[in-house]
């Protein structure tokens, strides 16, 4: 049996250290920033390391709305789209995610793009 992405990458501790880089990235990046300025981080923390943790073949635990339901009327572009997930790759990369895991998660990742943009 092959390890799932999950567990390739690091599992939980991996995916936690990612998501507190990607939202310190997020949160200093003026073209996506606003989207979060009402959002309470703490929460969508643990949304998110459920809702990655999950996408990557881990432990079913993302218990929030769809991608379509929670970005509905946010407008978001498909550039915001591209630049929260460059920041994902390179807290990726900066965790210590090796280049190829890095390009299957982004690939996971842009699977919910259609969503995430509404269309």
């Amino acid at each position: 049996m092959s390890a799932t992405l999950y567990d390739k990458i690091g599992g939980q501790p991996t995916i936690e250290k990612v998501v507190d880089d990607l939202h310190k990235r997020i949160l200093a990046d003026g073209s996506v920033n606003q989207f979060f300025a009402k959002t309470d981080m703490a929460k969508q923390r643990g949304h998110f390391i459920a809702f990655l943790s999950q996408l990557l073949e881990g432990p079913k635990q993302y218990a929030g709305r769809p991608m379509d339901k929670t970005h509905a009327g946010m407008s978001v572009q498909p550039q915001h789209f591209d630049a929260v997930a460059k920041h994902l790759s390179e807290a990726m990369a900066t965790s210590g995610v090796a280049a190829d895991d890095i390009s299957a998660a982004i690939a996971r990742v842009s699977n919910v793009k259609g969503a995430i943009l509404n269309k």
